[in-house]
């Protein structure tokens, strides 16, 4: 057993035995019988010689048991998100070598895609309602010692690299948020896909090392659709219902429960503590959660670091900023970009020379102060995050765009926004439907987060000052007009 999972079973010894520690609609699994379910289906995946596994489900018990089980069996997972296409949960797949795939369901096109001469898929007994099934032989791709997990991101094109962890790495960041919130035996709701590293780590391990509760709640319950999407009624009641004491959001989705509030919705007196991250947070939207009185605190991290590097807490908060840095992190500004030197990620998969980087270069553009808290001004490079936290190189969805006669000139825009938004040339020779035609096309071949969803047509005489002297855009200027053209709408 990893001594992670040594300090997990001594915080279980410690509670009450019928104390619940994990639960979801379906079943839950107390302080006491924890230990028993890891243990488990630790052994179950053992007897199949089980070395890599992929795990695809609904937020669940049954996914933190598996997920715990792995590292209890010292298994390398690969959780997926059900949001990927089936050509990037095939490239995650292959790039990282699995043998076996862990599910309650697959997306419609997978199956074709993932498993076409697969042997049938088995219930797994140590869970109840999830799957197991043998993939078709991959050869084994390289992965850097003690690796435990590898997490890839939304992909800010096609095929995200996969990043890996080891559970000490994991867990230490678990601890860190543990030490800084400051709670104990909190209640806390998922609302990310488990399958984010953010809520896996923050959302399962720290509340747990806490002696908390973990609530899951399907997508349908707790009202989301797909990456991008929000039933707003199902979400503020999956809240009211299950009272948690945390929460984290993504910007979008405080988005939604601030216009909720000033709309009459009651946020539940259990609220304690909501942590926001996974792109930037606008200062008005944190100032209008403060007033409406969402007690909310701003994070920033990456998945090379295990998730969280700073974060704002109810002992130590500065509005306006991402955070004071954790006690576990280590970290320099170096011509205004954040380099995190302590803790770093293992390496990517199958790439041997990242294997022993001394240091994240997170890209941010940053100002760290004397105590600790960073600010973060932009990005160094050109990757979009969507207000939903997903990862977005434009260059990706331009190239499919740009893939007719129909468009000479195309720049995707939507930084820290819900959607993307396709600038275009104005062309009379065009008629709209034709456009929004090879619009839908395009958008088919993209995963939800990625689709351009609107599209401006900008006159020669508009999109000149947006371009350099050969034709390349600007974007920190095209950001800037985009900014302000919708902004006067």
């Amino acid at each position: 057993m990893s001594d992670v999972l040594k300090q997990l079973f001594a915080v279980a010894s410690r509670q009450p035995a019928d104390a619940i520690a994990l639960s979801d609609s379906h079943t839950q699994v107390t302080w006491r019988q924890l230990p028993e379910r890891i243990q488990e289906c630790s052994e179950q995946l053992r007897s199949r010689g089980i070395a890599r596994i992929a795990l695809c489900a609904e937020n669940s018990v049954d996914w933190a048991i598996v997920d715990l089980a792995a590292q209890h069996a010292a298994i390398v997972i690969v959780p997926l998100p059900e949001f990927f296409t089936a050509a990037q949960a095939q490239h995650a797949l292959v790039t990282a070598g699995i043998e076996w795939l862990i599910f309650d369901r697959l997306p419609s096109d997978w199956p074709a895609a993932l498993t076409p001469k697969a042997p049938p898929a088995q219930p797994l007994a140590a869970s109840g309602r999830l799957q197991i099934q043998q993939l078709p032989a991959k050869s084994a791709s390289q992965l850097p010692p003690d690796c435990q997990k590898i997490t890839f991101t939304s992909g800010s094109t096609g095929e995200p690299k996969g990043v890996c962890l080891s559970a000490a790495q994991q867990w230490q960041v678990a601890s860190s948020l543990a030490a800084t919130i400051g709670l104990q035996h909190p209640r806390h709701l998922c609302l990310i896909p488990l399958a984010t590293l953010l809520e896996n780590v923050a959302g399962i391990y720290t509340p747990l090392l806490c002696g908390g509760e973990v609530h899951f709640a399907t997508a349908a319950q707790r009202g989301l659709r797909g990456s991008s999407g929000v039933d707003v009624p199902a979400l503020l009641g999956a809240i009211g219902q299950h009272q948690p004491q945390t929460l984290i959001v993504t910007p979008q989705l405080l988005t939604v429960l601030t216009t909720a509030a000033k709309q009459g919705w009651t946020p539940p007196l259990s609220l304690r503590f909501i942590a926001v991250g996974g792109a930037r947070t606008a200062p008005e939207l944190l100032a209008d959660a403060a007033a409406l009185g969402l007690p909310v605190y701003e994070g920033y991290g990456l998945s090379e670091c295990g998730s969280v590097v700073a974060l704002n807490s109810l002992q130590q908060s500065r509005p306006g900023t991402a955070g004071k840095i954790l006690p576990h992190c280590q970290v320099s500004v170096v011509d205004g970009e954040l380099i995190i030197h302590s803790p770093r990620f293992l390496g990517y998969v199958g790439d041997p020379s990242s294997w022993a980087s001394e240091c994240v270069h997170s890209g941010d553009l940053v100002t760290l102060d004397e105590q600790g808290y960073i600010t973060i001004h932009g990005r160094r490079k050109n990757l979009l995050i969507t207000s939903y936290g997903r990862n977005v190189s434009p260059e990706w969805v331009e190239s499919l765009l740009l893939g007719s006669h129909l468009l000479r000139r195309c720049v995707v825009v939507g930084d820290g926004q819900p959607q993307l938004t396709a600038l275009i040339d104005d062309n009379p020779a065009h008629t709209p439907e034709r456009l929004q035609s090879w619009f839908d096309h395009c958008n088919h071949q993209l995963p939800d987060y990625a689709r351009a969803t609107e599209w401006i047509a900008l006159s020669e005489q508009q999109w000149q000052p947006l371009l350099t002297a050969n034709g390349r855009p600007r974007r920190h200027l095209i950001e800037q007009f985009f900014s302000t053209l919708t902004s006067t709408q």
